[in-house]
């Protein structure tokens, strides 16, 4: 297969002095972040909502690891790392993609400290992972209503009986 690169897939090294320059403009940052392993219509709608919320919209995607750490179901993710990262940096509303290894995107939250952090509404904003360090900059945390009828667990059980 060949390999899929987008210029807008970036390390977090790479993506923290964009951030700087963008915000230097004036320009609001939100994030959001998932495994975003089959793209579907729920999250198209997801994150055109997300950057609606600002200026420059920037996802974090688990890598391979982690979401497997996840327990999303056996041999989850279906796409790698590499092929999810692409497809989103392809979305109109998306402007940068990066990944993170850990469990949660703590560590990527508190190294790009957002203006605005959103999830969707399967986490109360309460729940948020990041929302202490948001909050703490003065940013806003939100949880945002879900497309009903998507899910990437549901599609997989679908396919999955199928068999």
């Amino acid at each position: 297969m060949q390999k899929l690169e987008y210029p807008s897939v970036l390390s977090l090294e790479a993506l923290l002095p964009v951030l700087e320059e963008r915000r230097a403009e004036g320009k609001t940052i939100v994030f959001t972040n998932g495994c975003f392993d089959i793209l579907h219509p729920g999250h198209v709608d997801l994150l055109e909502r997300c950057k609606a919320e600002g200026d420059v919209l920037v996802v974090g995607v688990n890598s391979d690891a982690s979401v497997a750490r996840l327990a999303k179901g056996p041999n989850r993710p279906l796409n790698c790392f590499e092929t999810r990262a692409f497809l989103l940096a392809h979305l109109r509303s998306v402007d940068y993609v990066t990944g993170f290894d850990e469990d949660t995107p703590l560590d990527l939250i508190k190294a790009i400290v957002p203006d605005v952090l959103v999830k969707g509404s399967d986490w109360d904003a309460e729940r948020i992972v990041g929302r202490c360090v948001v909050e703490s900059h003065g940013g806003r945390v939100l949880s945002l209503a879900l497309l009903p009828g998507y899910s990437t667990t549901g599609l997989v059980e679908r396919i999955r009986s199928m068999r």
